[in-house]
């Protein structure tokens, strides 16, 4: 059976108001999304109150906080709705389970987990080695969509700068010829 067999035979259906939490950052949820229609973004917390999101979720997109699914332990960030959501929710253990007797399924879940490293990959080396004008760049090529879906605010978090700061890297590069 392959993923999406499996998503629509066990899964079942979520739908969430704008504004209305899948989980929580400390909430255990040992769950796994799949977006069918809607906007969400990830966010971490820091302990003096900083909100970082590390991404916005669109129709197709999947998540999990895997440390809570698979080790059970409470989730390292919130998945907040930003539109009203219809998710698709299915049960990481179930899943888990299944892919041990199912080759098909198993090379399927590999395959979802090496997208979910590649994506946190990419994430990590735009934070780590892209300046924050790079990073803005970036985002207007392969996302040009999330500007007019988001608030300047929530740009300015993804991006890991200020309201301010955004302002100023749009000015200048809005003046830098093409």
């Amino acid at each position: 059976m392959n993923l999406t067999e499996f998503v629509e035979e066990h899964g079942s259906p979520l739908t969430k108001e704008a504004e209305g939490y899948i989980f929580r950052m400390g909430d255990r949820d040992r769950s796994l999304y799949i977006v069918q229609s809607g906007l969400l973004k990830a966010y971490y917390l820091s302990a003096d109150g900083k909100e970082n999101i590390k991404s916005f979720l669109v129709p197709g997109d999947s998540i999990g906080s895997i440390t809570s699914a698979y080790a059970d332990k409470g989730c390292t960030f919130s998945l907040m709705c930003l539109q009203d959501c219809k998710l698709i929710c299915v049960e990481f253990d179930a899943v888990l389970n299944e892919s041990k007797n199912d080759s098909e399924l198993s090379t399927e879940i590999i395959k979802f987990l090496l997208g979910f490293a590649m994506k946190k990959e990419a994430r990590e080396y735009e934070l780590l080695c892209l300046s924050a004008e790079d990073r803005y760049r970036r985002l207007v090529d392969t996302r040009p969509e999330i500007f007019d879906l988001v608030t300047q605010i929530d740009i300015a978090r993804y991006l890991g700068v200020t309201p301010v700061g955004l302002s100023r890297i749009k000015k200048r590069v809005s003046a830098t010829p093409a």
